[in-house]
């Protein structure tokens, strides 16, 4: 049974603040740790007052330091918006930190607009030089080379782990071709996840980090104790997609009792089609979604996001995905 790990945006509810979104983050992974689960991710996004992981290497010091066991990562770092110096000093400074605990997933997409861009005074050409970017930074993260003039400090000698992340089939091909583990975003993006599973497992090639295909795929997971409150609940990411389209981000918003009330049918097929990778219910009914969608992927790990309103109503639900997890692998019941 593939290991499950967790996905979160630091998601800012209405009537919270960032200050409240790191608190659960945190809170969250020392849940989520208790119960096995093996990573927690966080994700580079700015200027969105909705999310409040936009310094992702700090929040994932922020969480790495209030537990003790779990991977934490980033998934991702969008590296255009980087040079890779400094993200190997950072990520560098985390792996010295917390040692064998650090991951670095990485994207090609800014994770903004194109004028935030700007303001991260980033070029939007900087993407063409991704590959090229992953490898300087592999090196900087590497063993030091004779002659080498230029040191992460820290961060040579620590050899943290890269992770492609896409939602297309270019970091399909790359993680292939570099032979390192790809995660494809299907938790919104679900469209090309198939075929670039394909892709990445026909041309992969070993490599000092990997000898074998390792593909992680994303996921919404929103489950409760029983199938009508788990819908209710999967409202509040409803909501917050269906405001994207509308071009009103803003806070995670609570959930209501009829979703259909709030989208028109044109936004219902978007975000839909979106979360088409979600899968919500009560125990039993997540367990046969989990089951016949881990059979279609044959992934090596499932990155679990839920965008819940309620973290009380969050950390149950990665409860009950803990129990599917022991009943899918025929394990004991977590406590």
């Amino acid at each position: 049974m593939p290991p499950f790990s967790v996905l979160d945006l630091a998601h800012v509810p209405q009537g919270g603040t960032p200050a409240d979104a790191l608190r659960n983050s945190r809170d969250l992974a020392r849940h989520v740790e208790a119960l096995g689960y093996k990573r927690f991710w966080l994700a580079e996004h700015h200027n969105m007052v909705g999310i409040a992981s936009a310094a992702t290497s700090v929040v994932i010091g922020h969480v790495a330091a209030g537990t003790s066991t779990i991977r934490v990562g980033a998934g991702g770092i969008m590296l255009p918006n980087h040079s890779p110096l400094v993200i190997a000093e950072q990520f560098g400074t985390l792996a010295t930190l917390f040692p064998g605990r650090i991951d670095l997933g990485l994207g090609r997409a800014p994770g903004t607009d194109q004028r935030t861009l700007r303001a991260l005074r980033r070029d939007p050409a900087a993407s063409d030089t991704f590959p090229q970017d992953v490898l300087e930074l592999q090196a900087l993260l590497g063993d030091v080379q004779e002659g080498q003039k230029i040191r992460a400090v820290p961060g040579m000698g620590t050899h943290v782990p890269l992770w492609i992340l896409g939602s297309s089939l270019f970091g399909a091909q790359l993680a292939g071709m570099l032979g390192l583990p790809y995660a494809f975003a299907s938790h919104f993006a679900p469209d090309a996840l198939m075929q670039a599973l394909s892709v990445y497992r026909e041309r992969f090639e070993p490599s000092a980090q990997l000898d074998r295909p390792y593909a992680m795929v994303g996921c919404n997971v929103i489950a409760a104790d029983t199938d009508a409150e788990a819908r209710r609940l999967f409202t509040s990411a409803q909501q917050a997609f269906t405001n994207m389209f509308r071009g009103t981000r803003g806070l995670l918003p609570p959930p209501i009792d009829d979703i259909d009330t709030y989208w028109n049918p044109m936004e219902k097929v978007q975000a839909s089609s979106m979360l088409a990778c979600s899968f919500v219910g009560s125990r039993e009914t997540v367990r046969a979604q989990l089951a016949a969608f881990l059979e279609r992927t044959a992934a090596d790990e499932l990155m679990v996001a839920s965008a819940m309103f309620d973290p009380s109503a969050r950390k149950r639900s990665y409860e009950i995905l803990a129990q599917v997890h022991a009943d899918l692998a025929g394990a004991p019941v977590p406590a």
